[in-house]
């Protein structure tokens, strides 16, 4: 690997930089999109029981206990249970879009490295051609393969590990992407079953029992 580096020339260090920092955004990505994906059926109901028993805190407090967007999205829309239906359903629209950045972080950086390896690459084997040309311009009439060998080297190298390291940055991308958008419907789920309990379906405080807050 040491021996490719140095055949690569100076163009191999950003594609390598490229390289642990996609891997770095990558891992990242996996284990907070897998923390954040729950099973918003099972959540929301064990939900809709505590509030239907007027115990709102208790239900407040899991959602702050459990990691991931949907429940900030419940959480949210516990605390401005009161509001009217419209106002409501704003603050729960609101609270969703705020979610979606945090889960694309890193995305763009990971796409941006997946689309300038390749040109990073091709830079390399422009100036390994560029080598090999002046060299072949300077020992002319006769000329050594070795002497040639370093630009050839320099050129395939950084071509093909530019390549190796965007080809997997573009898979991991288009692989987050669609956790990505699988938790954002979940979160649209989520926010439309939240609002249609807390605005028409919550049993009214008294009606489930002797239970308080």
């Amino acid at each position: 690997m040491w021996e490719l580096m140095i055949k690569g020339g100076l163009i191999m260090w950003p594609i390598m930089i490229c390289s642990i920092a996609a891997s770095v955004m990558f891992l990242e990505r996996v284990f907070h999109l897998h923390r954040a994906q729950i099973k918003q059926e099972d959540f929301l109901s064990g939900i809709y029981t505590l509030v239907n028993r007027g115990n709102v805190a208790e239900a407040v407090s899991i959602c702050d206990q459990t990691p991931g967007p949907v429940a900030h999205i419940v959480r949210t829309a516990l605390l401005h249970s009161d509001e009217p239906r419209d106002e409501l359903k704003q603050t729960i629209s609101k609270a969703g879009l705020a979610e979606i950045p945090r889960l694309e972080k890193n995305l763009g950086g990971l796409l941006t490295i997946a689309q300038i390896t390749p040109l990073l690459g091709l830079l390399g084997t422009i100036v390994g051609l560029v080598q090999v040309f002046m060299t072949m311009e300077q020992g002319a009439p006769l000329i050594e393969i070795g002497a040639l060998s370093g630009g050839i080297w320099q050129a395939l190298v950084t071509s093909a590990v530019g390549l190796c390291v965007s080809i997997p940055s573009f898979a991991g991308y288009n692989f987050l992407l669609s956790r990505v958008e699988r938790i954002t419907l979940n979160m649209d789920y989520a926010a439309e079953e939240i609002y249609r309990f807390l605005a028409y379906d919550r049993v009214p405080v008294g009606e489930f029992g002797d239970e308080t807050v």
